[in-house]
C-alpha cells in the first residue's frame, strides 16, 4: 500500500545537474516591496566547496539558486560547511545612473559578497533579507559576483528543525534592483478600522540628502503627500480611507499602494484589518478577534518543508497551493513552525485569506549572549520584513522552551533569569509591532508562560484522554491562576488556545505513520464541548521526515480519511465548520442486543448568527452475515444562539437484535435544507443474533485465529490483539467448517480480507528508531515505529487472492490495497488503552462467492468443508469480528431447501 519515503537518502544520480530551460522562482520575491526596475539572478551559478577566503579560480559544480545545497533541486550534494557561488550579470542600460543594490532573500549563515573581485559586505543570520549597494563596485560591461557562505554549525544560531533538510547557503531569491539617490528602505502600515484610517510610516535607507516630497497613492485613486526634510530618516502620514473595505477571511481584500520619494518608487499592498481580543457575546470568555469579531481558530502546524527543496519551494504555484490546501479542508489558519517563511507564501495567505502565526526559529544551545543577540536580531528583522502581511495575526518568540535551558549542576534548568529575558523579548516584540498579538513561549511539557497575549498549551494525547485534558484546562483557566504559567507570573484575560495537538506523539514513542482521523475525530468532538478554548492547532499540515500524521503526505498527495464512506458527502470540512454536533470524546460504543445506550449530544455554534436548524439522525448497520439494515431515522428542530455551546437531549438508542456494526449519523441542515455539518458515531452489537433473516440460510463462522493450517514461508503473525492474521508473500490460511444435511442447495463463503505488505516494523530489524527526531534524524521510514500502520493513500499495494474449497477453486481476485483509516472502526475500538497501538485502523474488503457444488457435496461425506484463503503475491490479512470494519469472522452461508 505504501511507498516508503526514503527522503534525503538520494543516490548520486539525483545530483547530476541538468540546466533548466526556465528560471526557478522568476516572480518578484517581495510583492509587498517591489520596484519596477529589477533583475532576477536565480538559476545556474558556478559553485564549489572551499573554506578559504580567496575567490576560487575554478568551480567544481553548477548549482541552481535559490535551492539550498544538499537539496535535490539544487543539483549539488551536501559535502562541506563552506562554499562559494559565482555568476556574471549585466546591469540593464535603462537603469541609467540609479543606485544598484544586490538583494539576498535569505542565506544561512555567514554570507560574504564580492563584486568584480572586491569585497562588498557581509551578513550573519539565516532567515531574513539583506542587501548591499554595489554601485561603486560596478564597471563597464559584464559584472561578476562571488558569494561565500559559511554554514558551520554554531550552537547559538537559530537552527530550528533544519535536520529535516538543511537550509544551507542561498535559499531565497537573489536579485538586483535600481533605487533613487534617496531611497525607501521599507514601510509599515498601521490600519485603524475604528477610525477608518491608515498610518503609513516610511523608513529611508539613510538620511535624506535634500528636501523632498513623499507621495502615497492607493489603487482606488486616493493619495496623500508630505514633505521630507533634509536629514530626515523617517516620514509618516495618515490617510483617511474612502469607503473602507476590510480584509477578512471571507473577503481578503488588499489595497495596492505606491510610495514615491524623488526618483525612487516602491509598490506594495496592505490589508485593512484589526487584530485584538474580545469576549464572546454574553460572556467573559476571551477570544482572538478579527475586525472586532471573535474567530474560532482552526489551524495546522506547518513545518513548511518541501521534500526536494527543503526550506525552498519549487514554484510560486506550489506556495499558492499550500495555502489552498489548508482552506480546502476548512482551516482558517496555519502556524509556520520555527521557520521564517518565504514572503511569497505569506503573500498568498494575504491574497486568499488564511491567518498565520509566525514563529521565531530556535537554537539548540544555551541562552548565552550570542544566542540572545541572534534571537533579538532575527525577531527585529522578521517583524520589519513581514509587518505589512495582514494574514499574520501573532508572533511566537519561543517554542516549547527550546534553546532556553542552561546546564546547572548537570541538569538542564529554565532559570528565572532566562524567564525574565523571555518576558523582555515579548515586550520587545510588542514595542516593534503593537498591532498584533505576541506569544512569549508556545508551551509544552510542564513549562509555562511569563508575559504573553495568548495563553497557549500543547498536548499530544491518545484519543481516549481528551475529555479529561479539556476538563482540566477549562476549570483552571481564569485571571489570577498560575495554571500553565511560570512561578511569579499569572494568567490575565488572555484567550486560551491549544497550539499543538495530535496523536503523532500521543502514544509511547510516537505513532509513526498511522490513521490520524480516528483520534482527531475524538479531539474535535471534545474541543467543541469546551468553549473556554478559543481554538486549536493540529500537528500537522503535511508529513515531514519523522512525523507522519499530516493532513497531506510529504509529497502533498492526498490521504484517505474514510469519512465519506461512512457518511456520504462527509469530508474534513464537516469537522471544521461553524456548526458542530458532538457526542463528546467517545465515537464508538459496544453492548449486547436489546441494551439501551445513552448518547450525549451537544450543539456548538461558533457564529454571529442565530435561529433555527434541523437535525436528521439516522441509525443503520451491517450484520455479521453482511446484510445492510436501516433501523430508524429522526428529524429534530433545533434552536441556536451566537457563539454558544449547549447540551441537547441525550439520545437513547436500543441496540438491534442482530450482531452488527452500526452507524449513528447526524446531518445538520438550515431551514432550506442546506447541509451545514455531518458527524457520526458507531455502535457495535457484540452479543446478538447470528441467524440470517432468511430462514433457509445458516451462518457458520470460525474465529479468525482458529485456522486449521497455514503456510507463510516469508512471515506469519497477528495484529489487532490477535483478531487479525497476517501472512507475507505467498502462502495460505485454511479453515474447517462443519457441514451436514441433504437439503443444501447452495453454499457461499464470506471473509474480510486485504493485502499484506511487509512494513518496516515487520522486518527482522524493524522497530529501530535511533537519532533525535527534533533534528531530523531517525528512520526515514513511516512504518518502522511499533505503533505505526500507514494510512490509506494514493499508493496502493495490491495482492492476488485465491479461494478454494476442498481443493476446488471458488474465486480468484485482486485485493486492491492494505487500507487503514477511519473505516477500520473495529480495529480502533478494540485497541487496548495502554498508550500503544496494534495495527489500529486497518480493515479489509468483503470477499464472497459461491462454492462450486462439487466441492461442498464432496465435503458432506467428511462432515467438514476446508476453505483455503491463499495469496500468490502481495500477502494476505484476514480479519475477525473484532477487527476491521465488519463484525465478521471467516464464514460460510448455507442455503437449504
Amino acid at each position: 500500500m505504501k511507498k516508503l519515503l526514503i527522503l534525503l537518502l538520494m543516490g548520486a544520480n539525483s545530483f547530476v545537474f541538468a540546466q533548466k530551460t526556465t528560471q526557478p522562482l522568476p516572480e518578484h520575491p517581495r510583492p509587498d516591496l517591489m520596484r519596477s526596475q529589477w533583475l532576477n539572478l536565480n538559476g545556474p551559478w558556478d559553485f564549489t566547496f572551499d573554506s578559504t577566503f580567496v575567490i576560487p579560480s575554478k568551480f567544481a559544480h553548477k548549482i541552481q539558486v535559490p535551492f539550498p545545497w544538499g537539496s535535490k533541486l539544487s543539483g549539488v550534494k551536501d559535502e562541506a560547511d563552506v562554499a562559494w557561488y559565482h555568476r556574471t550579470f549585466q546591469v540593464p542600460a535603462v537603469w541609467g545612473s540609479k543606485r544598484v543594490f544586490l538583494n539576498i532573500g535569505a542565506s544561512d549563515w555567514h554570507t560574504s559578497v564580492y563584486v568584480n573581485g572586491k569585497f562588498v559586505g557581509e551578513h550573519k543570520g539565516g532567515y531574513t533579507p539583506f542587501d548591499f549597494d554595489v554601485t561603486s563596485f560596478l564597471k563597464a560591461g559584464i559584472q561578476s559576483v562571488d558569494i561565500r557562505v559559511d554554514d558551520k554549525r554554531r550552537m547559538f544560531t537559530l537552527y530550528g528543525k533544519q535536520g529535516y533538510g538543511n537550509a544551507r547557503g542561498l535559499w531565497q531569491t537573489v536579485y538586483l534592483d535600481a533605487r533613487g539617490s534617496d531611497y525607501i528602505d521599507h514601510y509599515a502600515v498601521y490600519p485603524d478600522i475604528d477610525k477608518g484610517s491608515v498610518r503609513i510610516k516610511t523608513y529611508l535607507g539613510g538620511v535624506a540628502s535634500k528636501d523632498a516630497v513623499l507621495q502615497v497613492r492607493l489603487a482606488n485613486g486616493q493619495s496623500a503627500s508630505m514633505p521630507v526634510k533634509k536629514g530626515a530618516a523617517v516620514a509618516e502620514l495618515t490617510l483617511k480611507l474612502a469607503k473602507p473595505r476590510l480584509w477578512s477571511l471571507e473577503d481578503p481584500y488588499l489595497y495596492d499602494l505606491s510610495l514615491r520619494l524623488g526618483d525612487d518608487q516602491v509598490k506594495g499592498y496592505f490589508g485593512f484589518r484589526k487584530i485584538s481580543v474580545t469576549p464572546l457575546p454574553g460572556s467573559k470568555i476571551p477570544y482572538i478577534a478579527l475586525n472586532n469579531k471573535p474567530v474560532y481558530l482552526q489551524l495546522a502546524l506547518d513545518q513548511s518543508y518541501h521534500a526536494d527543496g527543503f526550506y525552498t519551494f519549487p514554484s510560486d504555484a506550489f506556495m499558492k497551493d499550500e495555502i489552498i490546501r489548508s482552506k480546502r479542508i476548512g482551516l482558517n489558519g496555519i502556524r509556520t513552525h520555527i521557520k521564517v517563511d518565504i514572503p511569497r507564501k505569506l503573500y498568498w495567505a494575504d491574497k486568499l485569506g488564511l491567518l498565520v502565526m509566525s514563529d521565531v526559529p530556535n537554537s539548540w544551545g544555551e541562552p548565552d549572549a550570542d544566542m540572545r543577540q541572534e534571537t533579538e536580531y532575527t525577531l527585529h528583522e522578521m517583524l520589519k520584513r513581514d509587518f505589512n502581511h495582514p494574514a499574520i495575526f501573532s508572533w511566537i518568540t519561543f517554542n516549547e522552551t527550546w534553546g532556553l535551558f542552561t546546564r546547572v549542576d548537570k541538569k538542564s534548568v529554565y532559570t528565572p533569569e532566562t524567564q525574565k529575558w523571555v518576558a523582555s523579548v515579548y515586550r520587545l516584540a510588542k514595542s516593534l509591532d503593537p498591532t498584533r498579538l505576541v506569544e512569549d513561549n508556545s508551551i509544552c511539557c510542564g513549562r509555562g508562560h511569563t508575559e504573553t497575549d495568548i495563553h497557549s498549551w500543547h498536548a499530544y494525547q491518545a484519543g481516549y484522554e481528551w475529555d479529561q485534558v479539556m476538563d482540566d484546562q477549562s476549570k483552571n483557566v481564569f485571571p489570577g491562576s498560575q495554571w500553565n504559567f511560570e512561578k511569579g507570573y499569572v494568567q490575565g484575560a488572555q484567550p486560551m488556545i491549544n497550539s499543538e495537538f495530535g496523536n503523532v506523539w500521543g502514544y509511547q514513542g510516537s505513532t509513526g505513520d498511522v490513521d490520524y482521523t480516528f483520534d482527531y475525530h475524538k479531539a474535535m468532538n471534545s474541543f467543541r464541548n469546551h468553549p473556554k478554548m478559543a481554538g486549536w492547532l493540529y500537528t500537522e499540515h503535511h508529513d515531514v521526515i519523522n512525523e507522519w500524521n499530516g493532513y497531506y503526505k510529504f509529497d502533498r498527495t492526498e490521504k484517505e480519511t474514510g469519512l465519506g464512506a461512512i457518511v456520504p458527502g462527509m469530508t474534513l470540512k464537516d469537522l471544521h465548520g461553524p456548526f458542530y454536533v458532538s457526542t463528546g470524546q467517545e465515537i464508538t460504543w459496544a453492548g449486547k442486543a436489546g441494551q439501551t445506550i445513552k448518547i450525549p449530544l451537544h450543539l456548538s455554534s461558533m457564529t454571529n448568527l442565530s435561529g433555527g436548524l434541523r437535525l436528521k439522525i439516522s441509525f443503520a448497520g451491517v450484520t455479521a452475515w453482511g446484510e445492510k439494515q436501516t433501523h430508524w431515522t429522526k428529524d429534530l428542530p433545533l434552536k441556536f444562539a451566537p457563539w454558544d455551546v449547549r447540551a441537547l437531549d441525550s439520545l437513547s438508542v436500543v441496540l438491534p437484535k442482530d450482531k452488527s456494526v452500526n452507524t449513528l449519523s447526524f446531518i445538520l441542515m438550515d431551514p432550506a435544507g442546506k447541509v451545514l455539518h455531518r458527524n457520526f458515531g458507531h455502535i457495535i452489537v457484540e452479543e446478538g443474533n447470528v441467524k440470517p433473516s432468511n430462514p433457509k440460510m445458516e451462518l457458520v463462522s470460525v474465529p479468525v485465529e482458529r485456522y486449521s493450517a497455514s503456510q507463510w514461508p516469508e512471515k506469519q503473525w497477528t495484529g489487532v490483539l490477535g483478531q487479525k492474521v497476517n501472512g507475507a508473500g505467498a502462502g495460505y490460511f485454511e479453515y474447517e467448517f462443519p457441514i451436514s444435511g441433504s437439503d443444501i442447495t447452495e453454499v457461499r463463503f464470506m471473509v474480510e480480507a486485504s493485502s499484506k505488505p511487509i512494513l518496516g516494523k515487520d522486518r527482522p530489524d524493524g522497530g529501530k528508531m535511533d537519532g533525535d527526531y527534533m533534528l531530523g534524524k531517525g528512520t526515514f521510514d513511516p512504518s518502522v515505529n511499533p505503533n505505526a500502520y500507514p494510512q490509506t493513500d494514493v499508493y496502493p499495494s495490491s495482492s492476488s487472492m485465491r479461494v478454494s474449497a476442498n481443493g476446488v477453486v471458488a474465486l480468484e481476485t485482486v485485493l486492491a490495497d492494505d487500507p487503514a483509516d477511519h473505516q477500520g472502526v473495529l480495529s480502533w475500538h478494540y485497541q487496548a488503552r495502554n498508550k500503544k497501538l496494534d495495527e489500529a485502523g486497518t480493515y479489509g474488503y468483503i470477499v464472497q462467492g459461491v462454492i462450486p457444488p462439487a466441492a461442498w457435496q464432496a465435503a458432506l461425506k467428511a462432515g467438514k468443508l476446508v476453505l483455503r484463503f491463499e495469496s500468490t503475491r502481495g500477502g494476505l490479512a484476514l480479519y475477525g469480528d473484532q477487527a476491521g470494519r465488519f463484525v465478521t469472522d471467516p464464514s460460510i452461508l448455507i442455503l437449504r431447501k
